[in-house]
């Protein structure tokens, strides 16, 4: 039995340099050792053959909305029941992982029964394959502090957890905003340990351009990103990586260390992951960021008003 599934649902292989990115992200996943499995969710272009190529598993029976993107409910639905590992891990296709990925989950693993281990992004430019012979895992490690940078800690390119946990989820649309802050959102709320173990695991981001996407722009304002945050309760349930309770330091799981920044952010999301309160939430958002709030209530009045004229002129 293996220790950890790692399950991603590519983008299609037909776009040059993200099919390169995405065959880079395969091979460091590979090159983790037998413990690891990894899984090929979807059936876009070229997926089978490159699933075929490198001898790992292929799980086409995929639900989809009605754009066509995967769920994410759905990935690790048929993750869930194609593996026996103890620990599962979904990682997006252009993400490069080191052995301490496998090092630190072994560690959190060995102290807890539930949680969410997640972490910041380094971001680096790849544009060609890379070489995975003996010595590749610290090339790119040294290649990632010299060239790279590190992303804000905000959304998450990775989440790995208990097989028992996440069994139940909305609907979200992969790839798209939002379904991340959910996952760290569900943890708090669930009172599982929410782990930030970016100090300890370099995780490298391959960066790319949105040409797999309408318009080559990123899905912020996509109709399925409105529907992700609708799905998940609305957009006061944002979590991020920053947000984490918990830390990984010396291989042991322990309580973040509190400073003021992280006081006064504990009392904002009070509110939605202690009493699940979406009234509250705004209340306490607009305590905080009343220009934002006022922002976003002015925008929400607009709306209403022009649907409103919209049907007075029909």
């Amino acid at each position: 039995m293996t220790f950890i599934t790692i399950a991603t649902a590519p983008k299609p292989f037909t776009n040059p340099h993200i099919s390169t990115i995405q065959r880079n992200a395969l091979q460091s996943w590979l090159h983790l050792g037998p413990d690891v499995e990894v899984f090929l969710v979807g059936d876009e272009a070229g997926m089978a053959e490159v699933a075929a190529e490198y001898g790992v598993r292929h799980l086409p029976n995929v639900v989809r909305n009605d754009r066509g993107t995967p769920l994410v409910s759905s990935i690790f639905n048929v993750t869930r029941q194609a593996s026996s590992s103890p620990l599962i891990a979904f990682a997006n296709t252009d993400m490069l992982l080191l052995p301490d990925f496998i090092e630190a989950a072994r560690k959190v693993y060995g102290q807890i029964q539930k949680f969410l281990m997640v972490g910041t992004r380094w971001n680096l430019d790849v544009t060609e394959l890379l070489d995975f012979s003996l010595g590749w895992d610290e090339r790119l490690y040294t290649q990632a502090k010299t060239q790279g940078s590190m992303h804000p800690p905000v959304g998450s390119d990775y989440f790995i957890f208990p097989r028992q946990c996440y069994q139940n989820i909305p609907n979200f649309a992969v790839g798209r905003p939002m379904w991340d802050n959910w996952m760290m959102y569900h943890a708090r709320r669930q009172r599982w340990p929410l782990i930030d173990v970016s100090m300890h695991v370099m995780v490298i981001h391959q960066s790319h351009d949105y040409s797999h996407l309408p318009g080559n722009r990123p899905p912020y304002h996509m109709p399925e990103a409105l529907n992700n945050i609708k799905l998940a309760g609305g957009k006061r349930r944002y979590i991020s990586v920053g947000d984490a309770d918990y830390e990984l330091v010396d291989g042991q799981v322990r309580p973040m260390h509190l400073t003021w920044a992280r006081f006064w952010r504990s009392v904002e999301v009070f509110p939605v992951v202690k009493i699940d309160s979406y009234f509250l939430a705004e209340v306490f958002f607009a305590v905080f960021h009343p220009s934002k709030a006022w922002g976003e209530w002015r925008g929400r009045l607009v709306y209403k008003l022009r649907q409103l004229m919209g049907k007075n002129n029909a």
